[in-house]
Order: C-alpha cells, then sequence, then structure tokens
C-alpha cells in the first residue's frame, strides 16, 4: 500500500514539476511584451491571452503537487498540537464531507465548459487574432482529476493514521524553516540528553 501512495505522490509531483517550467514561459512572454511595447512601439497582440493562460495553468496544475507536500494553506495552529489520531479522523472528515464533492464538481461542470468551447472551437475575444480557448478550458477537469488522485492517496494516508496513531511516510523535497528549526532543537536536546 505504501509504495502505492508514493507513486501517486511521484505523479502529482511530476505534474507540478512538469508544468512548473510554465512560469518561464510566462515570465518569457511578459519580457517579450514590455520591450516590444516600450522599446519597439509595437505591442503584440497575443501577449495578454498567453500570460493569463500560462498563470492560470500554472495555478491549477500545482494543486495535487501541492497537496502531496502538505502545502495548501489550513488553519492549523490547533491542528498541529492535536495528536496524530485526532488530525487524521479531521482530515478524512473534511475530505469526505468538503474535497471530493468539491472537486468532482469541478471535473463534471469543467468537463462540460470544455466541451462546448471545443466543439464551438471557441477562441478568445480579447485579443485579434484570438487563441484558442478549449486547450486552457480542458486544465479545469484535468487538474481537477489529478486532485482527486492525490487525494485518494491523503484519504488513504488519513485512515491508517487513524488506525496506527501514526502518520504514513511521504514524500519531500522542501521543508519550511519552522520545521528545520524544530528538528534541530530536537536533535541538541538528544544530544544534551545522551551527554
Amino acid at each position: 500500500m505504501q509504495s502505492w501512495l508514493l507513486n501517486i505522490d511521484r505523479v502529482s509531483a511530476a505534474l507540478g514539476k512538469t508544468f512548473a517550467w510554465f512560469i518561464v514561459l510566462l515570465t518569457g512572454a511578459i519580457v517579450y511584451e514590455v520591450f516590444a511595447r516600450y522599446l519597439f512601439r509595437a505591442p503584440t497582440t497575443w501577449a495578454f491571452d498567453v500570460s493569463y493562460m500560462l498563470y492560470g495553468t500554472l495555478f491549477m496544475m500545482a494543486g495535487a503537487y501541492t497537496l502531496s507536500r502538505e502545502g495548501h494553506v489550513r488553519a492549523d495552529f490547533l491542528y498541529r498540537i492535536a495528536p496524530v489520531r485526532v488530525q487524521a479522523a479531521l482530515d478524512l472528515a473534511l475530505y469526505l464531507l468538503f474535497f471530493f464533492p468539491g472537486m468532482a464538481a469541478l471535473v463534471w461542470f469543467g468537463w462540460d465548459f470544455f466541451a462546448l468551447s471545443f466543439w464551438q472551437n471557441e477562441r478568445s475575444s480579447i485579443s485579434p487574432n484570438g487563441p484558442l480557448i478549449w486547450p486552457f478550458k480542458f486544465v479545469i477537469p484535468f487538474a481537477a482529476a489529478a486532485m482527486i488522485l492525490q487525494g485518494i492517496a491523503e484519504t488513504i494516508r488519513a485512515w491508517i493514521a487513524l488506525g496506527t496513531g501514526a502518520w504514513p511516510p511521504r514524500l519531500s523535497d522542501v521543508e519550511e524553516m519552522e520545521v528545520l528549526a524544530i528538528k534541530q532543537a530536537q536533535a541538541a536536546r538528544a544530544s544534551e540528553a545522551a551527554r
């Protein structure tokens, strides 16, 4: 089971890290627009559409990765000090009551939103050249499906923690300074106690 959970984490990480490269494309598009507009007095007709599509895609596709790393914002000042079983029970209840219905609604209605746009071959009305909009709208149900997959892994983790009283291991690639400081303080106390 643990390898299955870590594989879901890897899928979420791969999606998040792949789409993170959109920030480079977004930066390039904006820099090009600024140079074209102010140095050459020739603003582009596509920069606005490209910037909001790239940013929206980047934002949506980072969700599952962020969830896999426990990075979403929560009111956790009480959650952090609660016992593991209480944390797991809260997580389980919130995933079942709010997360899955919300993500299912995003998949369901997002797919309809995308399908209508696809069949109409919808183009942006903001720019004169009108880039296609339906690929951008496809991101909505796709990102929600990725969130559901990671949410399943998180729900299983909560279920395991509820039974065992300990959170199963997860992949990690960064830690907050606060977490590192706490670990260093605990290690220092342990070494002093050993003396």
